[in-house]
C-alpha cells in the first residue's frame, strides 16, 4: 500500500492565479535572505564563527531556528496529506514522535555535546569511542545530508512546477542559489537568522489556510461531524483502531507507535542528527544550548494544528480525495486549500511560506554537511594543521560541492515513487544506529572503543536487511511504508545493542579517565559552567521547559483520546 505522503505529483488543475502582488511579496523575501546573508558575512572571523556562529546565539534564535530546521515542506505537505488519509493519527509524530526526544536532548544530552566542545556530533563519537566510529558516522552522515538536502529541492521543484509554472530546473537551480549565497556569505549565521524569518513566513502562509478552512467546513465541530460519518468515528481519535491486532489504515498498532516512531525513530532522530543539533550548538552557553530543544517544543507542540487541519479539511472538502475517483491525491490538500481560499496577497505570502520551508531543510543539512564534511574528514584526516583562515576558506568551497551535489541528489530522487517514505526510511538507516550508539556509549562505561564502530554497522544493516528484503519481498506482511519503516527501527536499534555488547565483552574498554564529561555519571569543567545572568531565573529552568512541554503534550492527547 502506498502511503499518500509524495510530493512526486500533483494535480495538473492547482495552477495558482498569481499576480505581479504575490511575486513582489516573493521578491522580496529572496532579497531579505541576501540581505541576512551579507550582514551575517561581517561576523565571520574564524572557523568557529563559520561553522558554530561563534557560540554567541541565545536561546530564542536557536529554538525557532532548531524547528524551522525541521519544518521544511516535504513535511508540510507529508503532514497535511497523512491527515487527509489517516485523520487525527497525524499527531503522533509531533506529541509522542518529537516532544519526549527533543526534551530528553535538552535535559540529559545536550550537557554531554557542548560541555564537551565538539563542534559536531560525529566528533562526540570519536572522544567516546575510537577513529573508524568517527570516521563511518562522518561519512554516513555526510552521504544522508546531501540525499536529504536534494530530496528538498526536488520537492520545491515538484510544488513550483504544480502553482507556479516554473519548470523544474529553474526552481531547483534558483532555491539552490539562493541557499548557496546566504550560506558561503554568512554561515551557520546566516543559516540560522534565515531560520528563524523562515519560520514566522511558514506560520504567515499555514494559518490564514487553517482558519479560511475550519470556516468553511462550518467551524471544528462541523469538520468532526462531518469526517466522523463519512470515515468512522477512529478517524477524528489518535489512538481509536490501534489495538494489538486490530486494522487500521496506518498498519500500526499503538506498540510499534510507542516504540518504533515514539522511541527509536524519534530519539534517533532528535538526538543525533546535526542539522538539528548544530543549532544548539552554536548557542552562547550550557544553559542556552540546553533551553534550544525545549524552547523549540512547545511550538513543535501546535504546529500539528497548522497542518493537520487543511488536511482535514481537503477530506471533506473532496470526499474522495486520494481515490481513484478524483483527480486530487492526498498531497494536494494544501494546494487545493491554497487556490480555493486565498485571496492574492495572502497567496503570494503561502507561496512564499511553501518556498522558505524547503528552503530551511535544504540549508540546514547543508550547513551541517560543510561543518562535518571539513572539520571530521578534511582538517581531521587530509589536511591538518593549517591556519584557521585556510578551513573558513574550504568550508565555503565545500559549501559550494554541497550545494551542487545537491541539484545532482535533487534529480536523481525523482526516480522515487514516494519522497517522504524514501525520507523517513534514511532516517531509520543512518539515525537509529547512530542514536543506539550513542545511547549505549553515554550510559555504559563498559561499552568498548571498537563497539561503537561494529553497532552502526550492525544497526544499519539490519534496517536495511528488514526493509529491503523481509518487508520488500513480502517475507512478513506489512501494510505500508510507514509501518515497515517502524519496525526497520526496531531492528536496527535491537541489533546495534547487541552487537555493542557482545562487542564490548570482549573488547578492550577505554580508559576512566578518558570519559569524562562523555558519559553519564561523570563531568568535565565545560558541563560545570554556571548560568549567565538571568540564567538562573525560574521560567528558564531547563527542567520546568522540558516538563512543562511533556505535560503539555500529553494534555494535548486527552481530547483525541475519547
Amino acid at each position: 500500500m502506498q502511503t499518500p505522503t509524495n510530493p512526486t505529483y500533483l494535480a495538473a488543475e492547482l495552477r495558482l492565479p498569481t499576480n505581479w502582488l504575490d511575486y513582489t511579496i516573493l521578491g522580496i523575501y529572496f532579497l531579505v535572505v541576501l540581505g541576512i546573508g551579507f550582514a551575517a558575512r561581517r561576523s565571520v572571523k574564524t572557523s568557529l564563527d563559520f561553522f558554530l556562529s561563534g557560540r554567541s546565539l541565545p536561546a530564542w534564535v536557536t529554538g525557532l531556528a532548531f524547528v524551522a530546521a525541521n519544518l521544511g515542506a516535504t513535511e508540510i505537505l507529508g503532514m497535511a496529506a497523512n491527515s487527509a488519509q489517516y485523520g487525527v493519527y497525524t499527531t503522533h509524530w509531533y506529541w509522542i514522535g518529537a516532544i519526549p526526544a527533543m526534551v530528553f536532548l535538552g535535559l540529559v544530552m545536550m550537557p554531554f555535546y557542548y560541555g564537551s566542545k565538539v563542534r559536531s556530533v560525529p566528533e562526540f563519537l570519536l572522544l567516546r569511542f575510537d577513529k573508524a566510529s568517527h570516521l563511518l558516522s562522518s561519512a554516513l552522515f555526510a552521504i544522508a545530508a546531501i540525499l536529504i538536502a536534494g530530496v528538498n529541492l526536488y520537492a520545491l521543484a515538484i510544488v513550483v512546477e504544480a502553482l507556479l509554472g516554473w519548470p523544474e530546473w529553474v526552481a531547483i537551480v534558483v532555491a539552490g542559489f539562493f541557499v548557496l549565497a546566504y550560506i558561503t556569505l554568512g554561515g551557520l549565521s546566516s543559516a540560522i537568522y534565515n531560520e528563524v524569518l523562515q519560520f514566522f513566513v511558514i506560520l504567515a502562509g499555514l494559518i490564514p489556510i487553517t482558519i479560511l478552512g475550519l470556516k468553511k467546513v462550518g467551524g471544528w465541530d462541523g469538520l468532526s461531524d462531518s469526517l466522523s460519518q463519512s470515515h468512522g468515528s477512529d478517524f477524528m481519535t489518535a489512538w481509536g483502531g490501534t489495538g494489538i491486532g486490530s486494522d487500521n489504515p496506518l498498519g500500526a498498532n499503538w506498540l510499534t507507535i510507542v516504540l518504533g516512531l515514539g522511541f527509536v525513530l524519534s530519539f534517533g532522530y532528535w538526538t543525533t542528527n546535526f542539522a538539528e543539533v548544530q543549532r544548539a550548538l552554536s548557542a552562547k552557553n550550557l544553559s542556552a544550548a540546553q533551553r534550544t530543544p525545549l524552547i523549540a517544543a512547545f511550538p513543535k507542540i501546535f504546529i500539528v494544528f497548522v497542518v493537520m487541519i487543511p488536511g482535514l479539511v481537503a477530506a471533506v472538502l473532496v470526499p474522495k480525495i486520494g481515490t481513484p475517483g478524483s483527480d486530487l491525491q492526498y498531497n494536494d490538500a494544501i494546494p487545493y486549500l491554497m487556490q480555493q481560499l486565498l485571496p492574492n496577497g495572502v497567496l503570494g505570502i503561502a507561496v512564499t511560506g511553501l518556498l522558505a520551508a524547503f528552503m530551511a531543510g535544504m540549508a540546514a543539512n547543508i550547513s551541517s554537511f560543510n561543518t562535518v564534511f571539513t572539520t571530521d574528514v578534511w582538517q581531521k584526516y587530509v589536511v591538518k594543521d593549517r591556519e584557521d583562515g585556510y578551513y573558513v576558506r574550504f568550508g565555503r568551497l565545500i559549501t559550494v560541492i554541497g550545494v551542487l551535489a545537491s541539484i545532482g541528489t535533487a534529480f536523481l530522487a525523482s526516480s522515487f515513487s514516494n519522497i517522504m517514505s524514501y525520507l523517513q526510511t534514511l532516517f531509520s538507516f543512518f539515525n537509529v544506529p547512530m542514536f543506539v550508539v550513542f545511547i549505549i556509549g553515554m550510559f555504559w562505561k563498559r561499552a568498548s572503543m571498537k563497539s561503537g564502530f561494529w553497532g552502526l554497522i550492525a544497526g544499519t544493516t539490519a534496517a536495511m536487511v528488514n526493509y529491503f528484503v523481509i518487508y520488500k519481498q513480502g517475507i512478513i506482511d506489512i501494510p505500508s511504508d510507514q509501518g515497515a519503516n517502524f519496525v526497520s527501527a526496531i531492528a536496527g536499534f535491537v541489533a546495534g545493542a547487541v552487537v555493542m555488547v557482545a562487542v564490548s565483552l570482549f573488547t578492550r574498554p577505554k580508559p576512566v579517565s578518558e570519559l569524562q564529561g562523555l558519559v553519564y555519571g561523570t563531568t568535565s569543567p565545560g558541563m560545570s559552567e554556571a548560568p549567565a545572568e538571568g540564567d538562573d531565573a525560574w521560567y528558564r529552568k531547563p527542567a520546568l521547559l522540558g516538563w512543562g512541554a511533556v505535560v503539555l503534550a500529553a494534555a494535548c492527547y486527552i481530547p483525541f483520546s475519547f
